[in-house]
């Protein structure tokens, strides 16, 4: 009995934002490299149900697409799976064409078939010879009449590695309206309910789920699958750690997939990931994509990787950033044709194998940021890999509509930056991670964001305390950040409206036309700190006499580089949403600059005792033991 991999499907409501992503709208042609539209050849109205389409007559379309184009590279690199099988049933007349690329993108049809009436069309394909990269896909034409797909999947006679079924650990902070839609859509799949053994809802919130509306409803239509975990707020590492204890209880669950709250999920996205994982040779993480919730065609990288020298997370290379389908599509774009290998996956959606959790333990107790990345070293540094799988993703709301590195997030930002590098990093002292760290504080204090360089500080401190303190400061870091707050002006949104809201003398600064100018670089940016510094070092004035707003700046051209020219200036918060304050104050300037750098010396005069001390605690903080301890309180 053939084993489906990977089905041929559409957008969930006739979602005309993401067709791209599941099948190309336009024909193309390139002018000068540049993609360009010549005419429309599909639309949402063609798309008939989850599973069909219509190809218009005389009309060419490609399933070369993000989630319709099979992945081959990544199937021959890490699973048993040594060809599939492509099935297509149609009606109508036209002809099925099957593509394949290289590692560098370079297409060649491998088989074509004429279709007449209600026919199905079945093409054998190996996995031979996709070592670098590569994917495979299909075209319809339509003949003198409609053509209709009425089901396409891609299957395999392989027999899986591993049989056990798929766990889903969802962790929530006042969420429940997304989390109540997540519920709903997986209940809707009548193939991903069948595959899955619990969903772990681990509700961390004081808005309850199951106060939400609709909960009951599709409660009792996951029964028994779905169980509630009421706990209090342990951030994601907790709530994470959590699902992955009640795993371990778990004897038919071999995987775990876990999901951010704040999500719209591609429910085929998790039968993917976890048929990768029952056919892969050895345990790997399966990791799906990010794609902007706000704006549905983007995605957030391919594949993420800490680089050593800075200990810095980010893509593997900078084009991957923020990739608009809308302006190229799979086919057009040569580097998604090679194999990326990834340190890690973010949390947003990324399935475990039990057996990787049962080695390696559950997530640092750090509350929120660089839990994941850590695991995902941490797996690596014990033999276990991760895949981040193209086809695999849900949409999320994109961090350049936070301001999470300058909010009470800049406290976990830098303390578990540092701890990760403690723990994983091979350079000398963390390499430049130290020094990075650093300049961000300097940055920051340049632009007058002292309550974020305030949360640093702070961070430097936890650092030094050691990891003893990781587990009881769980459930306390997040509120005394956010207590914090209140001694720092500039962390007050004003909102329209707001009968204080203070207005700029200079009115609004001139936007950037086309791309901003690059920020200062080697000699610039050394002559930029030596000029800035001392004087916001010898500028007089604090926050509570500072003079009327200079400017007001959108927040995407309040570059680093131009704020500190201003001592009071206004600018927008990233959601949009209202002003903030940016004012001048000497002494906190003064203050935290000498402390960050003081501090900073001593972690790095003391690196390798602290390294040392975090690597023996590394297995027992994360162990079960010790985290059902915080759990319960304890």
């Amino acid at each position: 009995m053939p084993t489906t991999l990977q089905n041929v499907v559409f957008p969930r409501g006739k979602d005309p934002d993401v067709l791209p992503l599941y099948a190309d709208p336009e024909t193309w042609s390139f002018v000068e490299g540049t993609p360009v539209r010549l005419s429309a050849v599909a639309s949402i109205d063609n798309v008939l149900s989850r599973s069909s389409v219509r190809v218009r007559s005389g009309r060419r379309v490609s399933f070369g697409s993000y989630f319709n184009a099979f992945p081959a590279s990544y199937w021959q690199r890490w699973t048993v799976v040594q060809s599939v099988t492509l099935t297509l049933r149609t009606t109508g007349s036209g002809t099925v064409l099957v593509y394949r690329s290289n590692a560098g993108g370079a297409q060649q049809r491998v088989a074509s078939h004429p279709v007449t009436g209600s026919e199905t069309s079945t093409f054998e394909l190996p996995l031979t010879a996709f070592g670098d990269g590569g994917w495979y896909w299909f075209d319809l034409i339509a003949g003198d009449e409609d053509l209709i797909l009425e089901r396409g999947e891609w299957t395999t006679e392989a027999e899986p590695t591993v049989p056990g079924k798929l766990s889903l650990g969802m962790t929530t902070y006042n969420k429940p309206d997304y989390c109540v839609a997540t519920l709903g859509n997986i209940a809707d799949s009548p193939a991903l309910t069948e595959a899955i053994d619990r969903i772990l809802l681990v509700d961390q919130g004081t808005q309850k789920v199951r106060d939400e509306e609709g909960f009951d409803e599709v409660a009792s239509r996951l029964g028994a699958k779905l169980r509630v975990i009421e706990q209090p707020n342990l951030g994601g590492s907790g709530g994470f750690a959590r699902s992955m204890a009640e795993t371990l209880e778990l004897d038919d669950t071999d995987f775990l997939l876990l999901l951010d709250d704040d999500v719209e999920f591609e429910t085929e996205s998790a039968l993917r990931a976890h048929q990768f994982g029952r056919f892969s040779r050895s345990p790997v993480i399966v990791g799906g994509h990010m794609f902007d919730l706000l704006d549905k065609p983007v995605i957030h990288a391919w594949a993420e990787v800490v680089r050593p020298g800075p200990f810095m997370w980010g893509p593997s290379f900078e084009e991957q950033h923020r990739h608009d389908f809308r302006k190229r599509n799979l086919k057009q774009t040569s580097w998604m044709h090679a194999r990326l290998d990834s340190d890690y996956n973010g949390w947003w959606m990324c399935m475990i194998p039990k057996r990787i959790i049962e080695e390696i333990g559950l997530p640092l107790p750090v509350f929120i940021k660089w839990d994941d990345a850590e695991y995902g070293l941490r797996a690596r540094d014990a033999g276990f890999r991760t895949v981040s799988l193209p086809g695999v993703a849900l949409w999320h709301v994109s961090w350049l509509d936070k301001d999470d590195s300058q909010d009470w997030q800049a406290f976990f930002h830098t303390r578990n930056r540092i701890i990760a590098g403690l723990l994983h990093s091979d350079q000398p002292s963390g390499g430049r991670l130290l020094q990075n760290s650093g300049r961000q504080d300097l940055k920051k204090l340049l632009n007058m964001q002292y309550y974020a360089v305030q949360l640093a500080v702070d961070a430097l401190r936890a650092v030094l305390n050691g990891p003893e303190e990781l587990h009881r400061d769980i459930g306390t870091a997040m509120p005394r950040a956010r207590q914090l707050a209140k001694d720092f002006p500039e962390t007050r949104v004003y909102r329209p409206g707001d009968a204080e809201t203070p207005v700029a003398r200079g009115g609004r600064a001139l936007p950037f036309l086309g791309d901003a100018p690059e920020s200062p670089k080697g000699a610039a940016l050394a002559l930029f700190t030596l000029k800035m510094v001392p004087q916001h070092w010898r500028r007089e004035g604090d926050e509570n006499s500072a003079p009327e707003p200079e400017l007001e700046y959108a927040k995407r051209d309040a570059h680093w580089w131009r704020i500190p020219h201003h001592r009071s200036v206004i600018v927008g918060t990233a959601d949009g949403a209202g002003k903030a304050w940016y004012r001048h104050d000497r002494a906190k300037f003064r203050r935290l600059l000498q402390e960050s750098r003081r501090l900073t010396r001593e972690i790095e005069r003391n690196w390798d005792a602290l390294a040392e001390q975090y690597r023996t605690a590394l297995p027992r903080i994360t162990s079960v033991e010790e985290w059902r301890k915080t759990f319960e309180g304890r």
